[in-house]
């Protein structure tokens, strides 16, 4: 079966990517121009096999287009270079697509089923799916610098549950990085629990301190897009990310 999929995944980065589609990355992505060419090359064929093994599902009559899948699987696919295709969210089957902000149903015990009074832009269930925002979709790829973006959010979450459970620990490439991950990320997560309280400026902000995995969500948003940023306050933070994204997003933003 592994045989398999990797051979299925060279035939599909082999593919002509479509011109239609880079138009799209151009015009509503501007991260990826800070993307070295063998990256951009990389992402392409990230996206070509993330299109094909997951169905994307349109919600309160959100047309699923070209340009609405296109843009989701490349900033999803951008938290996955520099790494093995094999594992592009196995367990994600389908995305689903609201026009805008939506209410998510909450169950209560007795097994009832309500609409939560609060909204929403964008979800991640252990195992799948994904549903997000199209609006804020757009709008978080559309500014590469603001810290913003609730597809790398609710992507991080799929990466953080690989191991069966969302808690800010995802799995890493070996067990001996357990160690410094928990520590490091125990002490900036108590950190910024101290910097709201006493009410210090903190980059990653008040949602962050919600629990582990919005922590390690909200991180992984900082990260990419204002990793200069992050590199100066949480230098230690950073490094652990570098390490686990196979990325050094502060020094694309020198260079590009």
């Amino acid at each position: 079966m592994f045989g398999f999929r990797k051979r299925r995944h060279a035939r599909l980065r082999a593919k002509p990517f479509p011109t239609q589609w880079r138009e799209i990355l151009s015009a509503n992505i501007p991260y990826t121009a800070k993307l070295t060419a063998d990256d951009q090359t990389e992402l392409e064929g990230l996206i070509q096999i993330f299109l094909d093994e997951k169905r994307f599902e349109g919600c309160n009559g959100q047309p699923i287009t070209d340009e609405v899948r296109v843009t989701i699987a490349a900033q999803a696919c951008i938290l996955m270079l520099n790494r093995p295709s094999e594992r592009l969210y196995r367990t994600l089957k389908s995305i689903y697509v609201y026009p805008d902000a939506f209410a998510t149903p909450q169950q209560h015990r007795d097994g009832t089923v309500t609409q939560n009074a609060n909204v929403t832009l964008g979800q991640s269930w252990t195992k799948g799916p994904i549903v997000v925002s199209w609006r804020h979709v757009l709008a978080g790829a559309a500014s590469a610098k603001d810290g913003h973006n609730v597809v790398f959010h609710e992507f991080a979450h799929q990466l953080d549950a690989e191991d069966g459970s969302t808690n800010g620990a995802p799995r890493l490439q070996s067990g001996s990085m357990y160690a410094a991950w928990s520590s490091i990320l125990t002490d900036e997560y108590r950190d910024l629990h101290e910097d709201l309280h006493n009410n210090h400026k903190n980059l990653l902000g008040a949602y962050a301190s919600t629990n582990p995995a919005e922590f390690f969500a909200v991180a992984t948003e900082r990260f990419f897009e204002r990793p200069k940023d992050l590199k100066k306050q949480s230098p230690e933070l950073y490094e652990q990310l570098k390490d686990f994204y196979h990325q050094d997003p502060a020094e694309r933003f020198t260079q590009r």
